[in-house]
């Protein structure tokens, strides 16, 4: 099985360079004077957090165990941060319609053909393929061709022709490297050999259609609006049909039909997708204010906030400098670790604040994916984010998240014991 995952992990790796590599290029010539900023900033934003989270530790509030794995995950962020930012901000001559074909691509499909394999799996037959002997190389280190990947999964294919994930992966593989006739034809091996009861068929029946509207150019024509119809028949809500609706009105102008369709699209998402979505959603927003037109309301891209009004009770206020650190934090209900912080210092009290997503220690302890939280500010005598005697704090208030609409009143007026 070794060499099996080298290849579909090189298949990957490579499909998706035949993707982005030529965005990547069409942007090389523009300055990258905007990425510099965002990167010292991504920086001091990366040491000021792992530095919170050094102080939890040392204070006891925070296991090596979590501490390390919360550290890990700073520094994953701080290196995705740092890829995306090599792209510099431009008007590049790249078309919306282009754009969002990549992103849906590069975000629906991998993360469907995982899901196909571990659920329909067939790991003893794909571990005997690997017996024959022009492949045992491969589990002395030595790395496949791209053809040689391939002819792994046809040599499993051809002993094995009823095997769902394999031509699913085959599939996949030949759409992300642009051979679409080969992906589509793949696409419709999985169909007629996997249980249409299964779980995946329904999305298999959008990315066949998809697979269509690539190899006919970008062309929305009867037989790919029939497949389309064939999928939302069976699943209103499927992503992948959604989405090409989305992009097929996009492209005619029909901004508010593309709304519309990813809008919908949205009800059904994974995360990464939605971001996709969001995005295509945005820019048609953006679109139909340039043109004048009414610019309808999404309440899907607004994300979780709380407004606060911060301030120190006057009894307590003349005793403290002004650049004293203030932490104005949301936790989990019973929880240590903040989901959204904002460092202020005495002097910029009183103040009104937010506290969002944007705030997140990880991407995972976001805000919006709590009922409720636990607000409070904290005036740190040491400059530390952990509480320690002497400082002075606020009451803690709870707030329901996606229901607070007046901001919440927080008052430092108390001295931690």
């Amino acid at each position: 099985m070794i060499q099996l995952w080298v290849g579909i992990a090189l298949l990957t790796l490579l499909a998706l360079s035949f993707i982005f590599v030529p965005f990547i290029q069409a942007k090389k010539a523009q300055s990258t004077a905007i990425n510099t900023d965002r990167t010292r900033k991504n920086i001091e934003i990366f040491e000021e957090r792992l530095s919170e989270l050094e102080a939890e530790r040392v204070a006891g509030n925070l296991q090596q165990e979590d501490y390390e794995e919360l550290k890990l995950e700073l520094e994953k962020n701080l290196l995705e941060d740092a890829s995306d930012e090599v792209l510099p901000i431009t008007s590049s001559p790249i078309g919306s319609k282009q754009l969002i074909i990549v992103v849906l691509m590069a975000l629906l499909i991998p993360v469907t053909a995982f899901g196909l394999y571990f659920q329909h799996g067939s790991a003893r037959q794909l571990q005997m393929s690997m017996a024959h002997p022009d492949q045992l190389r491969f589990e002395n280190g030595e790395q496949p061709t791209v053809e040689e990947a391939i002819q792994m999964l046809l040599n499993e294919l051809e002993e094995n022709p009823g095997n769902a994930e394999g031509w699913y992966i085959l599939a996949t593989t030949y759409m992300n490297l642009g051979e679409f006739d080969k992906g589509v034809a793949s696409f419709k091996q999985v169909l007629d050999v996997l249980p249409e009861d299964a779980t995946q068929y329904v999305g298999v029946m959008g990315q066949y259609a998809q697979g269509l509207y690539f190899a006919k150019g970008g062309k929305m024509d009867e037989e790919v609006r029939q497949q389309i119809k064939l999928t939302l028949d069976r699943e209103p809500l499927e992503v992948t049909a959604l989405g090409l609706l989305g992009i097929d009105a996009f492209e005619q102008n029909r901004l508010e039909d593309a709304v519309g369709f990813w809008r919908k699209a949205l009800q059904n998402a994974e995360p990464g997708a939605a971001d996709s979505l969001k995005a295509g959603i945005q820019r048609a927003l953006e679109q139909l204010a340039l043109q004048g037109k009414p610019v309808p309301d999404v309440p899907e891209l607004a994300t979780a906030g709380i407004q606060l009004s911060v301030s120190i009770d006057p009894q307590l206020g003349d005793n403290i400098a002004a650049d004293q650190v203030v932490f104005v934090f949301a936790k989990p209900v019973g929880g240590r670790m903040p989901v959204a912080a904002v460092r202020l210092t005495v002097g910029e009290l009183p103040t009104t604040i937010s506290l969002d997503d944007s705030m997140a220690m990880t991407p995972q302890a976001k805000l919006s994916l709590h009922p409720n939280v636990e607000i409070g500010a904290r005036i740190s005598m040491s400059g530390q984010p952990q509480a320690a005697s002497g400082d002075l704090q606020s009451a803690t208030v709870l707030v329901a998240v996606k229901e607070v609409s007046e901001p919440v009143n927080l008052v430092i007026d108390r001295i931690v014991d």
